[in-house]
């Protein structure tokens, strides 16, 4: 009687979607593999999967010995940690991946999101500027931020201090982006800790580092460059002529974005990176609807908005008049600000706050908070969050010491 032969071979499963996650996440946290690289492997191996066989033969021809792959175990700690977080692990082969930021060329291949994930696929609007912002510079970013979630953009910001946080802050009901610098769990600045909860209710917190990754300098600049690639436009609001800002503007430049800026004071050290940037060829803009004109989107939900320029308010132009004064810029804009923001160096300077500290630290804030362009003093008091009894001993003192002045109308400026 013929007899059927045996197999003793381990029947083939085919690779689940979390098979797959994991070897996305093992390829990009191995030793020398960054998005570039990543991305080579996987148009060259097909598969993150074959790509990881061969990475330990193609460290060898390049020299480096003893080379090993991400362990799996470091891996599957990694995704334990990030769902412990309430967080998902997004990459680059999944569907709910940003498809705008699919555009740049070191697109991150794995992103941490907490939140709603389907803010992912509105048309995004980068509102970024200094950390010491005026109470001009916030009062522009409050009213900027909300006109456009009025009018259905996601706002996108580094939930760093000053613009940033006032930009979430204005757009928290339409829901709102934050790209941070660290790990998912690790919220910086940690008074923002609090907005981070609220961003996640109705937006979105995103990043490409590891659940507890305390976020070093190193990190912004590559946090930045996920900012500019979620955008279709970035909006600079003050930033000083050697700022982290101009660094999320030169990314957008590579990635083919709109840059836009609000100017400021010439006399204010706070606007000198707009400023340049405009000269340069960005796209100035006083308000939302500027924006959106530029973008050739809907118009603008009205809104509270006042210019940074000391000049009377003046109607936001139609698409149309836009269209005409920008076009000569459009073809000077990404070599005239790449060639200004080569020339600039960047650093991230982390301001830190608290109590009054007394009369010379209440001061030093209220300076903090203005410029040679007036602020009404009501704006100062609530930007302050402090009793305008408080602060009318220490704006004396600096009026009779000559560094601030009263103008008409309860109006207050640097002299």
């Amino acid at each position: 009687m013929a007899t059927k032969a045996l197999s003793f071979d381990t029947p083939y499963h085919a690779p689940t979607m979390k098979d797959a996650a994991l070897s996305v996440l093992r390829l990009i946290r191995s030793r020398k593999v960054g998005p570039a690289t990543f991305h080579r492997l996987l148009a060259e191996h097909g598969s993150a999967t074959a790509a990881l066989s061969a990475l330990p033969a193609l460290a060898a021809e390049a020299g480096i010995g003893d080379y090993a792959t991400y362990p799996l175990s470091a891996a599957q700690a990694e995704l334990a940690a990030g769902h412990r977080a309430g967080a998902h692990l997004l990459t680059w082969l999944d569907e709910d991946y940003p498809a705008q930021l699919r555009q740049i060329g070191d697109a991150p291949p794995v992103l941490w999101v907490k939140g709603d994930v389907a803010v992912l696929k509105r048309p995004g609007v980068a509102v970024i500027g200094a950390r010491n912002a005026s109470s001009l510079g916030l009062r522009m970013a409050r009213g900027m931020a909300g006109g456009l979630a009025q009018s259905g953009s996601i706002v996108i910001a580094g939930l760093a201090r000053g613009i940033d946080t006032v930009a979430h802050e204005a757009s928290l009901t339409s829901g709102t982006i934050a790209v941070m610098a660290g790990g998912i769990d690790m919220i910086y600045p940690s008074e923002n800790a609090a907005l981070a909860e609220e961003i996640c209710d109705t937006g979105l917190l995103v990043t490409e580092q590891p659940p507890g990754t305390e976020p070093v300098a190193r990190h912004f600049p590559a946090r930045n460059r996920i900012i500019s690639g979620l955008a279709s436009a970035v909006v600079v609001i003050e930033a000083a002529h050697r700022s982290g800002s101009l660094i999320t503007a030169r990314c957008a430049l590579d990635q083919g974005r709109e840059v836009m800026a609000v100017p400021g004071h010439p006399m204010d050290a706070r606007a000198a990176g707009c400023n340049a940037l405009i000269r340069d060829g960005a796209l100035l803009v006083r308000n939302s609807a500027d924006v959106l004109a530029a973008l050739e989107a809907p118009a603008a939900v009205t809104v509270s908005e006042q210019p940074l320029a000391v000049a009377s308010p003046q109607p936001a132009p139609t698409a149309s008049i836009v269209e005409e004064k920008r076009s000569p810029m459009r073809g000077l804009q990404p070599a005239a600000v790449a060639k200004r923001l080569a020339a600039l160096g960047h650093a991230v300077h982390p301001i830190t706050r608290g109590g009054t500290g007394g009369p010379a630290a209440l001061e030093a804030r209220i300076l903090s908070r203005l410029s040679p362009s007036p602020t009404e003093e009501n704006h100062l008091v609530r930007d302050l969050g402090l009793p305008a009894a408080m602060l009318a001993p220490a704006l004396l003192e600096l009026e009779l010491s000559g560094q601030v002045q009263r103008l008409p109308g309860g109006r207050i400026a640097l002299t």
